[in-house]
């Protein structure tokens, strides 16, 4: 796979200007290498490039572009086609307000607000496929109630 790209290389991958990628460039946002004069990407560069693109195009301020891909590099230690690479799934979700990245099917953080304090999911698929294997089985009374949602809590 190619792994150097030209800034005009990098405008017809990700549809971004030329002058978005040297304003990006300059403020530090994505630095590509240099080979004399001309910039030169890396895969990792066009593909944080088209990340960044894409939340723009959500409508999210460069100021918390900049806190996502710094919460990114921060919680992955590594960049980002580096992180996708390996066999994990991982969705950033936004309905253009928050922004949450999926890191599996059981964990959704809110990147923005407090990145440490993870939401959890619940697929009803699977629920409703583990009530109906359990009644299907015949299995007893008290191992349908062990994924039963309902459970007893005192109030705090």
């Amino acid at each position: 796979m190619r792994r150097n790209f030209t800034s005009h290389d990098v405008v017809s991958l990700t549809g971004i200007t030329p002058r978005q990628l040297q304003w990006w460039d300059e403020r530090g946002i994505v630095v590509p290498a240099r080979k004399g004069h001309r910039r030169i990407y890396s895969l990792e560069d066009v593909t944080e490039i088209s990340v960044i693109c894409q939340l723009r195009e959500r409508g999210f301020s460069l100021q918390r572009v900049r806190k996502v891909m710094r919460f990114l590099q921060r919680e992955f230690a590594k960049r980002l086609v580096e992180t996708v690479g390996s066999t994990a799934e991982y969705h950033l979700l936004t309905d253009g307000q928050t922004l949450y990245l999926r890191t599996s099917p059981r964990e959704i953080v809110d990147i923005l607000k407090n990145s440490r304090q993870p939401m959890f999911a619940i697929c009803l698929s699977d629920t409703v496929r583990q009530v109906r294997a359990v009644i299907r089985g015949g299995k007893k009374k008290a191992q349908a109630a062990s994924f039963s949602p309902r459970r007893k809590h005192q109030a705090s």
